[in-house]
């Protein structure tokens, strides 16, 4: 039994964060290969204004973006080839 209700609150009346309406996009990043990679593009990714979350699957080369609005495809480039990978573009 969980201590959380479905608005958030749990028993102990601290609210727990939820993630709210919002695009989810899958792109195809090549270059990942370890729990680095992954750690690197999560932290990057998360900090741009908007990310809600950022799921990033090593073996299918893919990285999913959950944002608060419509993502910047161009910034989010940016940021991974900055830190040293290729966004090749959303996946099919």
């Amino acid at each position: 039994m969980s201590c959380c209700t479905p608005d958030g609150s749990c028993s102990n009346g601290v609210t727990t964060a939820t993630a709210t309406a919002g695009a989810t996009i899958v792109y195809d990043v090549s270059g990942m290969t370890c729990g680095h990679c992954k750690a690197t593009l999560t932290k990057e990714m998360g900090a741009v204004d908007g990310v809600l979350a950022v799921d990033v699957d090593l073996e299918a080369g893919q990285v999913t973006v959950t944002t608060a609005g419509e993502p910047d495809d161009a910034l989010l480039a940016e940021v991974v080839d900055d830190a040293g990978y290729e966004l090749t573009g959303r996946a099919a």
